[in-house]
């Protein structure tokens, strides 16, 4: 393929740091993620409010798909290296730290 048709990817990749925590408490309902090319707290004003989407494969098919998803909306910054904070419908798994999930866009 040549880079005129090349096709384009419509999210972006970002990987599960864990939760929100201080030193003795850890917050299961906050999700602190890094999203790919984000290295500013400037650069995480775009995403804000948009959703993302924690997509992971199960034994069991349920409505013909071994596929599942885990929505979640990003919240606010989180300290100065581009990190951002999540809450999803349902806490994620710890089994989902260091994976990689997707911020889809909606062009």
């Amino acid at each position: 393929m040549t880079a005129a048709n090349k096709p384009s990817r419509l999210y972006a990749k970002g990987r599960v740091l864990g939760f929100r925590r201080s030193k003795n408490t850890v917050h299961e309902h906050t999700s602190l993620l890094q999203l790919e090319n984000v290295s500013t707290p400037k650069d995480t004003q775009f995403y804000l409010g948009k959703r993302v989407a924690y997509v992971y494969r199960a034994k069991r098919v349920i409505n013909g798909s071994k596929v599942r998803v885990i929505w979640g909306r990003i919240t606010r910054p989180h300290g100065n290296s581009g990190v951002v904070r999540a809450k999803f419908r349902s806490n994620l798994p710890p089994k989902s730290f260091g994976a990689s999930m997707l911020y889809p866009s909606r062009v």
